[in-house]
């Protein structure tokens, strides 16, 4: 699989279908073998004689000097530890320096990460990236897969900087709290083939004395009263009984701590576990931080953390008013306490035992045959909500006993006075297995707010239950669609998916022709995965002036069954008919609205050979298909703004989409364009208005284009990677290029 934003080629990455893009570099031979996760195919080292051997990559590739680069890969060795680097060159091929990680701390035939990152010298403009091994003899064997050379693979959202996240710089980014050496080090461990987040270096803190210690973020990033932050990052703790955690701590504008909230890791060993912990903001927070640490340790043990973030905290359900804490229950029991009956409330141990979201679920137990209720916090539902449909989500997991179970809503006026439940009936909870429940309610006119109510009736002694990612929200239809006349598009809302399913949507016309839509990474054929509970579909390429319907099929891929939905039927206008839109399917930022002068007068071309036989009047003429559609469109731009908006959209020389007015007497139509030409129309010279031909082929569809967005992008991750506007600004040459995160090569 190709791994985003790599410099390297796929073949170069991967070793599929050879290892052409490597060539032995010191005291080694090379060759190809095979077991690797990326592909079968891996690099295979071999040295010559004891001492280090290196492989670098065939090519070079451009780097921009002072941006820091990443460069990771996965490496075998029963014998020998690792590392990997970054070779700087000058644009002449001359050695500048090397970027090297630390070394393995140990040697594993199990694939293992192995990363670097550093930042590209003043007098570099190209790089290799470099493996190596130090073998004590000849002979010895070495692989090396999954390889990435390019910018820093961080967290969108992260509210920290790659150096803290990632401890493949340095250890700049945390500083000692309590009792503890920071140090880096560069432990064995495996990570899935697809995990491009985890380094090969990882933060370790050493006990310098028996007692508590910690470190923390350097950062202080801001944070909004009455926002719900959720901080995670993977520790692996001394010893499976080490009192390991993980604290998100806000500041207030006088840098005073004014909250702490910890999540405990309940290790089920020494490995590396992701522990999450989330919190409100209070009213005067204006920063926060992360703090790890490990109470009652031991002199010399030591704490390992990785992959360490600070993000708003997501929703388990879009919509739901439950906080991401007393839904997931990574940390505790939240808000949730018992009303009445025999059952207690726990966060399931240890981690990973129990869980449907993250790592921890909620467990209730009942030592006796009896009737429990258990219930959440009270939460605002929304303004103007009462008389309004409402869901409960929850996942549940029946561990010993049996249990029957009844899901209801607790409501509340704006003065807290109960207004009673609206509950469904009585049933069985299912066993074997996580089982998904919901149950759909009203809210009474008076309501403002909601707390989540279960009735549990254990069926037998010492009966368990565990109750995962619940969630409350307002209902809103499945599908809808709204017409967008500014920019001729049509917006599809898709909620309530089932993640994991493939997703196929068609745009249908009246007459029932159906057409693919186009989605991020191509047309949306079902191959493509939810991967969130709600979508937001651009369609860009609906025709004009046409009522049109969408067909969304959900394709399960345990047994490929299709659940289909449909949506509303809905029409873009288009009200003057001497406009038509030309639009780039990839990036439809691009498109723009041109005033027609002339459409095309238009050839089809076909090619022919004629062969003339002797004897015969008319002759022979063999021909190939006839051709699609050629002519010259006429077109004006009316001020510089269009002018420059035309010259952005024809650069990249894409297949566009050309639609006309109806009635107009040409369909819509992909198109590529040929040499464009630019007039000054009649007038003076400070006239705006250009008279342009662009010479027009008719396209098929682009099918493997996908429309360019920021993939989950924000502006926090542009703080996150740029300290100044002014780093910003040398780093992208325009706004579409921040969006994208396409910056200046070197």
């Amino acid at each position: 699989m190709a791994i985003p934003g790599n410099m390297l080629s796929l073949v170069t990455e991967s070793m599929d279908p050879n290892i052409s893009g490597w060539v032995s570099f010191l005291n080694c031979s090379i060759t190809a073998g095979t077991g690797g996760r990326n592909g079968d195919g891996v690099l295979k080292l071999t040295s010559t004689a004891s001492g280090e051997m290196r492989a670098r990559t065939v090519s070079s590739y451009t780097v921009v000097p002072g941006q820091v680069y990443q460069v990771f890969a996965d490496a075998s060795g029963a014998t020998v530890a690792e590392r990997i680097g970054i070779r700087w060159l000058t644009s002449a091929g001359v050695e500048v320096s090397y970027t090297w990680s630390l070394t393995t701390a140990s040697a594993s035939s199990s694939w293992h990460r192995i990363g670097a990152a550093g930042a590209a010298p003043a007098t570099a403009t190209r790089a290799q990236v470099v493996v190596s091994a130090s073998p004590v003899a000849g002979g010895v064997i070495n692989y090396f897969e999954n390889v990435y050379l390019g910018l820093p693979v961080r967290t969108l959202g992260n509210m920290l900087g790659f150096t803290t996240e990632s401890l493949e710089v340095d250890t700049s980014g945390w500083a000692v709290d309590t009792n503890c050496a920071l140090s880096r080090s560069a432990p064995a461990v495996q990570w899935p083939v697809d995990s491009y987040l985890a380094g090969g270096e990882v933060l370790a803190l050493t006990a310098s004395a028996n007692g508590n210690m910690s470190a923390r973020t350097v950062e202080r990033p801001g944070a909004t009263a009455g926002v719900e932050y959720l901080a995670y990052g993977y520790l692996s703790p001394p010893t499976s009984g080490s009192a390991a955690w993980l604290e998100l701590r806000f500041y207030n504008a006088s840098n005073t701590l004014v909250q702490t909230t910890r999540g405990a890791l309940a290790a089920p060993g020494t490995g590396y576990y992701q522990q999450r912990v989330s919190a409100i903001a209070p009213a005067t927070a204006v920063t926060c931080g992360v703090y790890v640490g490990v109470d009652t340790a031991t002199t010399g043990q030591i704490l390992r953390v990785e992959g360490v973030v600070i993000t708003v905290a997501p929703a388990i359900q879009t919509g739901s008013i439950l906080p991401y804490a007393d839904a997931s229950f990574e940390q505790g029991v939240a808000g949730w306490t018992v009303i009445s009956g025999a059952a207690t409330l726990a966060r399931s141990t240890p981690w990973g035992a129990y869980a449907y979201d993250g790592a921890y679920a909620l467990t209730a137990s009942s030592a006796t045959a009896t009737t429990s209720v258990i219930r959440s916090a009270k939460f605002g539902i929304g303004a103007g909500m009462g008389g309004q449909p409402f869901r409960i989500l929850l996942y549940e997991n029946v561990t010993a006993g049996g249990w029957t179970l009844t899901r209801a809503v607790r409501w509340y006026d704006a003065s807290n006075t109960d207004l009673g439940t609206t509950a469904g009936s009585a049933a069985t909870a299912p066993t074997s297995g996580w089982w998904y429940l919901a149950l759909d309610v009203t809210a009474p006119a008076t309501a403002t707010q909601a707390a989540v109510e279960l009735t549990l009736t254990a069926t037998s002694t010492s009966s368990a239950i565990r109750l995962d990612q619940l969630a409350l929200w307002h209902v809103l239809p499945l599908t809808s669609v709204t017409a967008v006349d500014d920019t001729a598009s049509i917006t599809l809302i898709l909620r309530e998916l089932p993640i994991d399913n493939g997703l196929r949507v068609y745009r249908v016309t009246a007459g029932g022709a159906r057409t693919l839509v186009r989605g991020e990474s191509g047309l949306l054929d079902g191959s493509l995965a939810i991967v969130s509970d709600t979508m937001t579909i651009e369609d860009y390429e609906a025709p004009l002036v046409v009522p049109v319907s969408y067909l969304i099929e959900l394709i399960d891929p345990a047994d490929s069954s299709v659940d289909s939905r449909t949506s509303d039927t809905v029409t873009l206008a288009h009200d003057d008919v001497n406009l038509a839109w030309l639009k780039d399917p990839g990036y439809p930022s691009r498109n723009l609205l041109v005033m027609v002068q002339r459409g095309p007068g238009w050839d089809r071309p076909i090619e022919q050979s004629v062969n003339r036989v002797k004897g015969r009047r008319n002759a022979v003429i063999l021909s190939d298909v006839r051709g699609g559609l050629e002519g010259d469109l006429l077109i004006w731009t009316r001020s510089d703004a269009e002018r420059e908006s035309l010259h952005a959209l024809l650069d990249p020389g894409h297949t566009l989409l050309w639609q006309a007015a109806p009635g107009m007497g040409v369909d819509d139509m992909y198109v590529s364009v040929g040499n464009a030409g630019e007039a000054r129309a009649d007038g003076d010279a400070t006239d705006e208005w250009r008279a342009w031909v662009l010479p027009l082929t008719q396209q098929d569809m682009p099918v493997t284009v996908g429309v360019s967005g920021s993939a989950g992008r924000t502006w926090q991750d542009v703080l996150g990677d740029f300290p100044t506007w002014q780093a910003v600004l040398d780093t992208y040459a325009t706004w579409e290029d921040v969006f994208l995160d396409r910056r200046i090569a070197g």
